[in-house]
């Protein structure tokens, strides 16, 4: 055996050929830069949101792996099928009379070759990649991933190995083609076919067939195996498959070695079986995989405004999750699955804003920016307990209505607001007490936990989008394990008391009035052009305090106080609508000056068209989960101290935050979910997104999470990733998502209009 090997090696490295042949290989090289090149080049003259949309070159080696493996694969032919082509085979199965010796033989000298060989050139395709991209590289791309990905970055290093190990791969299969075809020109137009013609009809053919086959191809298998995607197949499967190549071509070859020309069916019969048997193994891996939820059934979703591919269910889960064997409620469950373009990672668990939104709305209205994600993921979301909407347990005109809150001036005041308060939620309890007793935010994440059991997922992805973080938060002090990855996207806090909060808040409140002022000093469009809009507007506060002022024609009697005018107009101030008309401003404006005027109808208009009431509702639909929460004042006194730093804090919007916790003055319903910090150990790191608006709140939050990193939209807007704001923040979110890298502190992104 040994004498057979060294005499195959001398062949080998004594032919000349085969030193053109490797020196041959450098075009692979050349193609990879010159690829690198031409995407340098586009993505130079593309807009920023253009460039976001951009395709990753990757590691740099897929354009140059087809030629490589060809110019290998021709290696490892040649070193068989030059010895028919010249009569040599004859002389060598004198020396060599075991035929199947003679070609195994072969092996240890051609795999020595390619290995070094393939690893230099893997290197030399990616360094080149990259050094053409230069600073490009780093770009980040929506769907998470980067223009090019250097070494550095998870999966990338081995991936460029396994390249170069494939190539090896590639050698041992020309040798087995080689040896099964007997000839040199043949054995090249298969070559062709395998490494050059399937797979540009793999990528012909029409999604999601297209990434079913792209994922057999041997140029996708190093990416799969090294598990930074390329592919449907998992690592274990893709490397399986690659083996099954080199195995079922080697197979090949000894078969038809060892036939001495005749029994050419049989052999034929023995190849085809042997491939058939290889490739059938390889889905049977790739099944037993994570492959998605299969429990419970998923449907069709009745409603005829939901996408064609999103599916329904519903789990069922206690009502008092301290009584699980009693009452149970269903909880209708949506998912969007993944497109099948990438090997499913997993499920992102979107959980909806309000408190009282359906995230399985969210799903249909915003389906089209989960596109990328839906590549590694499901995505599922669900319409909570909490869920106001028509039809449902309570009255929705109930729920969706509720008193106007007072700013109380004493005790009795205080006291009064209470049984106000008490009576209005009464009439919505006494349909179904229990139901309305147990809306709090832990039992809506202990609901979570029953669709992830449901799904059998061991973990879940989390996108918590504004009330969503007060679950989520639940969440993650209830089922730390089972967090991969949580982005706080505009989330509310419930981790420290409320009065750790409002400093913030009315710092935000001030900034935006201070680039509301600015707005006006500069356009036209501002009804209060030319003044002093801090002036006008607490000039106009402190008179309404005194004096409400009426919104005139309004068979409510309805009239403004001051702290009804900072209620009315903080959203409007915060949130001014797309740039650079910014309505909701130019709104603001009008119904300030008309105020001013002695009408408060501007800002009743606003507000009835979003409530259908003239002024500011206290909703009962959002207090009976804000109210079990702990989100009121415990005491007047407490109140009071926050009255009294609210008035230090904030000359424009002084008490404007004790609407919310005023809401809650005289529920009838006990606290169940009160505030508490998070785990300090269990947690992974978490991802905060926010704007100008909620940014230092979110990032308040996951500073209790080691490890966490946020990402500042220097803009307005709210719930960014799902609304679609900013391109450059849904892929930080994507990249987190799909590969759990967090950006470095302090990134931030910019509006690109």
């Amino acid at each position: 055996m040994m004498d057979a090997v060294a005499s195959e090696w001398h062949k080998l490295r004594s032919l000349r050929s085969n030193a053109y042949l490797l020196a041959v290989s450098v075009l692979a090289v050349l193609a990879c830069a010159g690829v690198a090149y031409l995407t340098g080049r586009g993505f130079d003259h593309q807009t920023a949101e253009e460039r976001l949309r951009f395709a990753s070159n990757g590691n740099g080696l897929s354009t140059g792996l087809p030629v490589a493996y060809f110019v290998f694969g021709t290696l490892g032919a040649l070193t068989i099928t030059s010895e028919y082509s010249t009569g040599m085979i004859r002389t060598s199965l004198v020396a060599v009379p075991r035929r199947q010796l003679f070609l195994f033989a072969k092996i240890p000298g051609l795999t020595a070759v390619a290995l070094v060989a393939g690893q230099l050139l893997a290197f030399a395709m990616h360094l080149a990649a990259q050094a053409v991209l230069g600073e490009r590289a780093g770009q980040l791309l929506l769907d998470g991933q980067t223009l090019g990905t250097p070494l550095s970055d998870p999966g990338v290093f081995a991936s460029v190995v396994v390249s170069g190990l494939s190539m090896a791969a590639a050698a041992l299969v020309g040798l087995g083609v080689g040896a099964a075809l007997r000839s040199t020109p043949g054995t090249l137009v298969a070559l062709v076919m395998i490494f050059l013609v399937l797979p540009v009809v793999a990528q012909a053919l029409p999604s999601p067939l297209r990434a079913q086959a792209g994922s057999y191809m041997i140029e996708n298998l190093p990416a799969q195996i090294a598990g930074v995607g390329g592919g449907l197949l998992p690592p274990p499967a893709a490397a399986a498959l690659l083996v099954a190549y080199v195995v079922a071509a080697l197979t090949a070859g000894a078969a038809v070695t060892a036939l001495r020309g005749r029994k050419v069916k049989v052999m034929a019969v023995g190849v085809a079986a042997t491939l058939l048997t290889g490739l059938m193994w390889v889905p049977a891996a790739g099944d037993s995989a994570d492959t998605g939820p299969s429990s419970p059934a998923w449907r069709p979703c009745d409603d005829k405004h939901a996408p064609r591919d999103m599916r329904c269910t519903s789990v069922q889960v206690p009502l008092d999750w301290k009584a699980p064997g009693e009452r149970k409620i269903t909880i209708p469950v949506g998912m969007l699955p993944a497109s099948g373009a990438a090997r499913r990672i997993g499920t992102v668990f979107s959980i909806p804003g309000g408190p009282g939104a359906s995230g399985i709305d969210d799903l249909k209205q915003f389906y089209g920016k989960f596109a990328q994600l839906r590549d590694r993921f499901d995505v599922i979301s669900f319409a909570p307990r909490n869920t106001v909407k028509p039809g449902g347990v309570l009255p929705y005109e109930c729920l969706a209505t509720g008193p106007w809150i007072t700013l109380p001036a004493d005790r009795a005041e205080y006291a009064a607001l209470g049984r106000s308060n008490r009576e209005r939620a009464q009439r919505c309890r006494a349909a179904d007490q229990e139901f309305f007793d147990h809306m709090d935010s832990a039992s809506v994440a202990r609901d979570i936990e029953a669709v992830r059991v449901a799904l059998g997922e061991q973990r879940l992805s989390f996108l918590a989008n504004s009330y969503g973080g007060t679950p989520a938060a639940a969440y993650a002090r209830l089922f730390p394990s089972r967090i991969r990855a949580m982005v706080m996207d505009g989330t509310a806090g419930h981790i420290e008391d409320t009065a750790a909060d409002e400093p913030r808040m009315y710092a935000r409140a001030e900034r935006e009035m201070e680039r509301f002022a600015a707005w006006c000093r500069s356009a036209t469009a501002c009804a209060l052009h030319g003044r002093d809009v801090g002036q006008v507007w607490r000039r106009l506060v402190t008179a309404a305090d005194r004096s409400p002022t009426p919104v005139r024609n309004d068979p409510s009697g309805a009239a403004y106080t001051g702290f009804d005018l900072k209620v009315a107009a903080a959203p409007s101030v915060t949130s001014p609508g797309p740039e650079p008309d910014v309505p909701r401003w130019v709104q603001l404006a009008d119904a300030i000056k008309k105020a001013a005027d002695g009408d408060a109808s501007g800002f009743a208009d606003y507000v009835r068209q979003g409530s259908g009431s003239p002024k500011v509702p206290s909703l009962i639909g959002q207090n009976m989960t804000h109210c079990l929460d702990g989100k009121g004042y415990g005491s007047y006194a407490a109140y009071r101290r926050a009255l009294r730093r609210a008035e230090e804090l904030s000359p424009n919007f002084a008490g404007q935050r004790s609407w919310w916790p005023l809401g809650c003055v005289g529920w009838p319903a006990p606290v169940t979910n009160p505030r508490a910090p998070l785990p300090t150990r269990g947690l992974v790191p978490f991802l905060g997104v926010g704007s100008w608006t909620d940014h230092d709140i979110v990032a308040d939050i996951i500073r209790h999470v080691p490890g966490s990193s946020s990402v500042r939209y220097e803009g307005h807007g709210h719930m960014l990733y799902i609304y679609g704001k900013s391109g450059c923040i849904t892929a930080h979110v994507n990249r987190y998502l799909t590969s759990l890298r967090l950006p470095p502190p302090g990134t931030t992104c910019r509006p690109t209009g």
